[in-house]
């Protein structure tokens, strides 16, 4: 997807380099007038050895998996999802000295030139001085090559023009620019520029011809968060993170975005405390907000938000199914640290920690939905059925009262006590109000419950036979040394 690409690029920069902001932006290109992206940061910038760290696939400096990003490859499969190019630029002091550097990683130089690996040029320079000094590593002939061919493959026809890029990032920082943007299947540039000059989005065929024309019931579900998402990427970025910022902020198109906590967006909200079970010494407690969008019931929007490390993984993660109106409008936000994202960062591998989760949330759901259902207009689950039974009771109750004579008021009266009370009890049956429906939904969810939990043993099954398997053939490696020992002793006995 296009939209979470912008939005992964957008991280590579931000606070963990130390940056104040990252703006975000359409340039247009000299050379054919194309448009292209613009991402630029006041962060601590690259080196000469940090940007080929950077720009190099597969590597990664971030040893540990408590770090998003940690595959190494977030820079170059974002950029490159929404373009086939891109070059960049970035300013660092490290050790006392200043550098400067530029990158090139053009899909079209590797395709055109029908280069068998991935070469990336990249120029340094040494601007501790008055004016900037080559840095050469390799040879001044290699140098020039690489500047050769950004020159020519890249938006920029000179050197004079790439050092002029670098006027507006001041003593460090970093600037990228994505170009030759990808085009649809018609033609036509994925990223549209022009519907909102505040914004960037994805070309959206449901959303073509404006809101006006569509039913008020559609109309208000498309200009929600929830689906505003899907094409707007202010309005992504706005929910992006779980906390605000205090000295970031994230400028697209020139304005700033303003943070949104879905939470607090919520009615009749409750915090629920869920403790995973997960093979770690430390206790995990994730704090669960849950409650009614502010629209609620009109609109039937609903879903956990669910964080990880404080970056939107799953937006609007709908746990129950789709045929039931139970949990409509009802949305959720956690941070759930204790799963690992997949490496695209649009969801969490399918673990059984992940499992229990979700059926976790199913239930949260269902419980919040039946204490607090009515506070939105709702009838409580099995409110309206018990009414009907009543009413079809008494209303088949009135025409048999009418035509009873006298002799079967009688017999009725000379009855025992004990069938008056078991007649009664059957008119009034099922007095919890639950219909056939409501219970086969709370037997099927009850079955599914426990087919995640047996999901689950058999996992951890399946564990303990491979951890039993490993242990069964090291003890059978061990016997076999040990026979081994054994008749080398009774050997060396014998001969003495």
């Amino acid at each position: 997807m296009v939209q979470p690409s912008v939005n992964t690029a957008i991280h590579q920069f931000q606070i963990h380099n130390g940056a104040t902001f990252v703006k975000v932006d359409k340039v247009d290109i000299m050379k054919d007038n194309s448009p292209a992206l613009l991402f630029h940061d006041d962060g601590g910038g690259m080196d000469p050895d940090g940007i080929r760290k950077c720009m190099s696939l597969g590597y990664s400096s971030k040893k540990s998996n408590t770090t998003i990003g940690q595959y190494g490859n977030g820079f170059k499969t974002s950029t490159m999802r929404l373009g086939a190019d891109a070059i960049v630029f970035t300013r660092a002091i490290h050790g006392g000295t200043a550098t400067q550097s530029v990158g090139l990683l053009s899909y079209t130089f590797l395709r055109m030139t029908g280069q068998d690996d991935v070469i990336v040029p990249m120029i340094d320079f040494d601007i501790s001085g008055h004016w900037a000094e080559p840095i050469i590593n390799g040879s001044q002939d290699d140098w020039s090559s690489n500047l050769k061919t950004i020159l020519e493959w890249s938006p920029f026809a000179s050197k004079e023009d790439l050092l002029i890029q670098f006027e507006d990032i001041g003593r460090h920082g970093t600037k990228v620019i994505i170009f030759n943007l990808w085009l649809n299947d018609e033609g036509i540039y994925e990223l549209n520029f022009d519907d909102d000059d505040e914004d960037i989005r994805l070309r959206d065929e449901a959303n073509q011809g404006g809101l006006r024309k569509l039913r008020k019931s559609v109309a208000a579900l498309q200009s929600h968060i929830s689906y505003r998402i899907r094409y707007s990427l202010r309005a992504y970025i706005s929910i992006l993170y779980l906390k605000r910022f205090t000295n970031f902020n994230i400028i697209l198109r020139g304005k700033t975005v303003e943070q949104r906590c879905i939470a607090d967006d919520l009615k009749y909200s409750k915090v629920v405390i869920y403790k995973p079970q997960i093979p770690i010494a430390k206790e995990v407690s994730v704090d669960t907000t849950i409650g009614f969008i502010k629209e609620a019931p009109a609109l039937g929007v609903c879903g956990f938000n669910v964080y990880h490390k404080n970056r939107l993984i799953m937006p609007f993660w709908k746990v129950t199914g789709d045929g039931s109106s139970r949990g409509l409008g009802v949305v959720g936000v956690l941070e759930a640290n204790f799963l690992e994202p997949v490496h695209d960062k649009q969801g969490f591998e399918r673990s059984s920690a992940y499992i229990r989760l979700e059926t976790r949330l199913k239930q949260m759901v269902m419980e919040y939905w039946r204490s607090c259902c009515h506070l939105v207009g709702h009838n409580p689950p099995g409110i309206h059925n018990l009414q009907k039974d009543r009413a079809n009771s008494q209303a088949s109750i009135r025409p048999a009262a009418n035509i009873q004579n006298k002799m079967a008021k009688e017999q009725y009266d000379g009855l025992p006590k004990g069938s008056n009370e078991a007649l009664n009890t059957t008119q009034d049956s099922d007095v919890s109000g639950k219909s056939f429906v409501d219970r086969i939904c709370e037997e099927n969810i009850e079955l599914f419950m426990r087919c995640e939990e047996h999901a689950k043993n058999e996992i951890e099954l399946q564990e303990l036979v491979d951890s039993l398997e490993k242990e069964l053939k090291e003890a059978k490696r061990k016997h076999a040394q040990l026979l081994l020992a054994v008749e080398a002793k009774r050997n060396q006995k014998n001969v003495n």
